[in-house]
């Protein structure tokens, strides 16, 4: 069993069993974790008219980043030992003879501090069955002497080992295990045990790794085993790994694993390898329904017709039509708005059509626009950097709006991006080729033990 700081309600009862290598995590009040105050000292207002935030600009401008590994596939397994275990890359489909001979002369030391019967591995593949990234671990055993070794192909040739230890990464980890009833549909006690922002990131992760062949899990004692680092004033609260789970045989119905990045957002991927990140950025409320989505819609010509019956008819004016740029979420007035990725305000206010605005900035060149908003989270100001999930406003019917609704804007430099067109491939949503050891070995460190 993995071997990780515990919580703050488990902390008496695990005091006398922890190991020598168990960190204590300290969890402090959650009140500031969600957004980090950058306005407060810098004499910024609550408002700002920046005319680049609200310039249309041709799409046709945009190129989107078509780099992103779209083929990529992760197996797992723990294939049994031999007296050939540097045959493990061909044994387990890796055909790449320079690879092979890389791995062979590595790992002469490894497999002497090998436990159990079995070699937990996690390979990826990208394109065109290329090799892209190998973890292995030193037995199905997960305590302070589990190592994990990842082997990638390095940019200038070659190929690179790292090696990594659980008991260093355990350090600021700590394990929370909840009924699967509970994450579905009590929200409330999930808040009594994570953070608010967190709670909202957990419900849509396990909305979509559910598995749909197995709608009836949630009747069972299933749990979700989760893997959380609190944060503390200088970083964000962070779900690292989390899975479905039958703690009575052990089975693992489904996961998923966050990756860092520095240039774009970070993102969850499934055990499998599967980008889930899509649905986060298109999902920043509980709505009833998309009531209008990308496309051209007709456009009022602001005239009021006489009510005398005219003399002669005259032939009806051609109709007008404008792009609505946006996706419309159709829900009652004062439903909660999210954000949908970690960002700054750069725009916080009321501003013509869009009624009350909030814009947040996302690395990589990213906004997110949440219009006719009812009203804001009272403690956001302008500047504030926020985390994904933190509750940053409330549908409404302000600007041009004919009822409540979300009007909800994806840009990319400036270029308005439908993130439901069956084209769009954002480099947010797919796994890029010196990422893929992240994911790898995080299966491997956080992930229940792989077994035969």
């Amino acid at each position: 069993m993995l071997v990780l700081a515990p919580t703050a309600q488990a902390q008496t009862k695990q005091n006398q069993k922890a190991s020598s290598t168990t960190q204590k995590v300290i969890i402090q009040s959650t009140g500031q974790r969600s957004f980090k105050d950058n306005a407060s000292n810098n004499g910024m207002k609550s408002n700002t008219l920046n005319p680049a935030l609200f310039q249309r600009r041709d799409p046709d401008e945009l190129v989107l980043d078509s780099a992103g590994n779209l083929d990529y596939r992760i197996s797992q397994g723990c294939i049994r030992r031999s007296l050939n275990e540097d045959s493990l890359p061909a044994n387990i489909g890796i055909d790449n003879r320079a690879f092979s001979e890389f791995f062979k002369t590595q790992t002469k030391t490894f497999f002497d501090r090998m436990r159990g019967e079995c070699i937990p591995y996690a390979v990826a593949f990208g394109n065109r069955n290329r090799f892209d990234s190998l973890s292995i671990m030193n037995g199905p055993i997960q305590d302070a002497r589990t190592e994990v070794w990842t082997f990638t192909p390095s940019a200038f040739g070659g190929f690179l080992v790292q090696q990594d230890y659980l008991r260093n990464e355990s350090q600021n980890l700590s394990e929370i295990r909840l009924p699967l009833r509970e994450v579905l549909y009590d929200p409330t006690k999930v808040a009594d045990t994570l953070p608010m922002e967190l709670v909202w990131e957990l419900n849509s992760l396990i909305k979509q790794i559910y598995p749909e062949d197995n709608s009836s899990l949630e009747n069972t004692n299933s749990v979700v085993r989760i893997i959380v680092d609190f944060g503390d004033r200088e970083r964000w609260a962070q779900i690292w790994a989390v899975e479905i789970i039958d703690p009575t045989n052990k089975e693992v119905f489904a996961s998923a694993y966050w990756v860092e990045r520095n240039d774009i957002p970070g993102g969850f991927f499934t055990g499998s390898g599967e980008s889930l990140e899509r649905s986060f950025w298109t999902n920043p409320l509980s709505y009833r329904r998309i009531s209008r989505g990308v496309g051209s819609v007709r456009a009022s010509s602001g005239k009021r017709t006489s009510s005398k019956t005219p003399t002669t008819q005259a032939a009806p004016p051609k109709p007008r039509y404008r792009t609505h740029m946006g996706i419309d979420y159709a829900a009652p007035t004062g439903t909660p708005v999210f954000s949908v990725a970690n960002g700054k305000v750069v725009h916080l206010g009321f501003n013509g059509a869009f009624g009350n605005l909030i814009v947040l900035e996302h690395p990589g060149n990213y906004h997110t626009y949440y219009a006719h908003l009812s009203n804001y989270n009272v403690e956001l100001e302008l500047g504030n950097e926020v985390r994904r999930g933190l509750e940053i406003g409330y549908v409404g019917s302000t600007g041009r709006s004919t009822g409540p609704h979300l009007h909800f804007e994806l840009r990319k430099n400036g270029i308005y991006v439908d993130p439901y067109g069956t084209k769009t491939q954002l480099d947010l949503w797919s796994m890029r080729d010196n990422e893929s050891g992240q994911l790898t070995r995080e299966i491997l460190l956080l992930g229940s033990p792989i077994k035969n």
